[in-house]
């Protein structure tokens, strides 16, 4: 994987891991500021650092709707976003 790759794995009744250089935007379209190589995404629902995994998923006993070569397969055909605009004029 090169340096600027973005990939994203399916951990099985946990988290999904970002790899790559990846902005990570909230809901109400604010940047979460991270300082990590790898991202783990909440899945669960229950994390209380939301978006990122606190590893609540374990205490839940959250369990996969899919398996992880479905989610694979969603991931897989995701459309990306496209860049905003104002990263050009910087």
């Amino acid at each position: 994987m090169s340096a600027d790759e973005v990939s994203i794995t399916v951990c099985p009744d946990g988290p999904l891991l970002l790899r790559g250089p990846v902005r990570l935007l909230g809901v109400d379209g604010s940047e979460v500021d991270h300082d990590r190589a790898v991202i783990a995404l909440c899945r669960c629902g229950r994390s209380r650092l939301k978006p990122l995994c606190d590893g609540s998923h374990r205490l839940a006993r959250f369990k996969d709707a899919a398996t992880p070569e479905q989610m694979a397969h969603v991931l897989a055909h995701a459309t990306p976003l496209p860049a905003d605009e104002s990263d050009d004029a910087a």
